[in-house]
């Protein structure tokens, strides 16, 4: 029994990033078996360890941890590989401190500020289309990017993250240039190895590590909480080396990087820790037709986010995918004819861990080894005399998910437009309804509407008496013109405008935008387009014709 004891304290167990980082404090050495749960631990090693432990008997300098990788974030880079790899701690550094400096209780490598930078993706790099292409030297660089922000930073961010240069002389036109369309804001970790490749020489063969042989286990360069201050002093240079640093602003100030965080992060020491994972729910018709509110209400207790839903009649060949799993069974053609009898509820559910959350939630895929197995699962709950199957489906893996969730509801562009007379404070909150309301920023710009720009975006009304008080209008000053994505995408921004009359919408729709903003018909604060066609039109006028970034 002792010795039973002795091995399960062996080793600590580190599955979510808090964890990790605690580990990060232990004095002395620690050393890390990294895996995937797919894979599981180096079992091989643990002999070794519990000789090394037992014969040295240091408990204080001496740790040995197992490590998830699918878990933790600064893991990344490990994911998806089958050999053995070992990583080494070792804490404390020895800190250049003065002598007379008081030391703060936390440890510095504690705070997110330290851990993390952010990479501020201008305007213009958005305009352009530069988007992907400085993702992606960032991340060969060896560097992660563990959350991204769209958005329109105000004047008064602007003025709040830039405050170091405001004595400038272009200060001014700075912040109107940063405030005229969308920025990505990245937060942005360290990568497995030290230093960021450069693309400007090639390794050398002699100063080539070995790689170690297929029975031998890879052991990884030394890993401390020190490493990622001078990983990212690196970006910048990094970036300028790639002609990218006039469109990737890097921040790399501990004060600023905490005011970025709270500002467009402030749940992400919770977030970097989930799963968040997207996937297809479908109740079948006899369900959705007789207990939708009860399921509704189930999926809400268990903390799952509806993004989008829809009642849709399935055609054969679309029941016949989603039946797959009982085409040899002897009800299949009966449960294919159930399946095109009547309209079904598709939903795109969120979060946590969520596509294997909700497999676990449905249960088994036969009432009757439900009802004696799983009792308590939503097979079992919500069972009919209809059908022996479950009543409830959901996609089997994320890339079915992204399928499926793609064929039921297909992403729609339309054109978004915020007239001149909107004040800053009227922009900044269209736009966080804009969010709110599920639609993606693909692209955003101030611009002064040419004359023909407007007959384009207004063609069906260019012969009414009030066209050229509206050409007036909107001659005033920049209007800012948006690129809005999502399923039914014009149809849905119609909705969240409202009625084009303020005081009808005021009645009618009192939560839209043009109830709480519009002033009167012509200047009701937004404008849509019609229809798919006019969106696209429009949209490939004012956008050159833009792909998604």
């Amino acid at each position: 029994m002792a010795s039973k004891k002795r091995e399960v304290q062996l080793q600590t167990v580190i599955n979510n990033q808090s964890l990790w980082d605690e580990m990060l404090q232990n004095k002395g050495l620690t050393v890390i078996d990294v895996y995937q749960a797919w894979c599981g631990p180096c079992k091989a090693m643990q002999p070794l360890f519990r000789k090394l432990k037992n014969e040295l008997n240091e408990d204080e300098i001496l740790h040995f941890a197992v490590a998830e990788a699918d878990n933790v974030v600064t893991l990344q880079p490990f994911r998806d590989k089958c050999e053995p790899v070992f990583l080494f701690s070792v804490y404390p550094e020895i800190p250049l401190v003065d002598s007379d400096s008081e030391v703060s209780e936390e440890s510095p490598y504690e705070s997110v500020q330290e851990l993390y930078g952010i990479a501020i993706i201008k305007p213009d790099a958005v305009i352009s289309k530069k988007v992907l292409e400085i993702k992606r030297k960032i991340t060969k660089a060896g560097f992660i990017i563990e959350a991204e922000h769209k958005t329109v930073l105000t004047e008064e961010q602007v003025v709040n993250f830039y405050s170091r240069i405001a004595d400038q002389p272009d200060f001014e036109e700075f912040v109107s240039f940063m405030t005229s369309g969308l920025s990505y804001i990245l937060v942005v970790s360290q990568g497995s190895k030290h230093n960021p490749p450069s693309e400007e020489t090639e390794p050398q063969p002699d100063t080539e590590p070995n790689k170690p042989s297929e029975d031998q286990p890879e052991v990884e360069a030394q890993v401390t909480p020190g490493m990622m201050k001078n990983k990212r002093d690196s970006l910048q240079e990094y970036l300028e080396r790639q002609h990218l640093a006039q469109l990737c602003d890097v921040e790399e100030d501990a004060t600023n990087v905490a005011k970025f965080m709270d500002a467009f992060f402030p749940d992400f020491k919770k977030m970097k820790n989930m799963k968040l994972e997207k996937t297809l729910a479908l109740l079948r018709p006899n369900l959705f037709h007789e207990r939708k509110d009860d399921v509704l209400r189930i999926i809400k207790d268990e903390d799952f986010k509806i993004l989008e839903q829809r009642q849709v009649v399935l055609s054969e060949k679309e029941a016949q995918a989603l039946c797959k799993e009982y085409e040899n069974e002897d009800y299949f053609n009966k449960l294919i004819e159930n399946m095109t009898s009547g309209p079904s509820l598709a939903l795109v559910l969120l979060r946590d861990n969520g596509l294997q959350y909700w497999k676990q939630l449905l249960g088994p895929r036969t009432v009757e080894e439900a009802i004696e197995y799983f009792p308590e699962s939503l097979c079992a709950q919500f069972a009919m005399d209809s059908l022996p199957v479950n009543q409830l489906y959901g996609s089997d893996s994320l890339e079915t998910a992204e399928r499926e969730i793609q064929h039921f509801f297909p992403l729609q562009s339309t054109l978004g437009l915020i007239k001149p007379h909107a004040t800053s404070e009227q922009r900044e909150q269209i736009l966080k309804m804009v969010k709110e309301a599920g639609f993606d920023l693909t692209q955003v710009k101030k611009m002064f509407l040419t004359p023909e720009q407007i007959e384009k975006i207004y063609a069906k009304i260019t012969g009414k008496d009030f066209y050229k008080d509206l050409l007036e209008m909107l001659s005033v000053g920049p209007s800012m013109v948006m690129i809005l994505t999502k399923w039914n995408a014009v149809a849905e921004w119609r909705r969240l405008m409202g009625p084009t009359d303020p005081e009808e919408a005021k009645v009618l729709s009192p939560d839209s935008i043009r109830a709480q903003f519009g002033i009167s018909k012509l200047k009701n604060i937004v404008h849509g387009a019609s229809n798919a066609y006019e969106a696209k039109e429009v949209v490939n006028r004012l956008f050159e014709d833009p792909e998604e970034n």
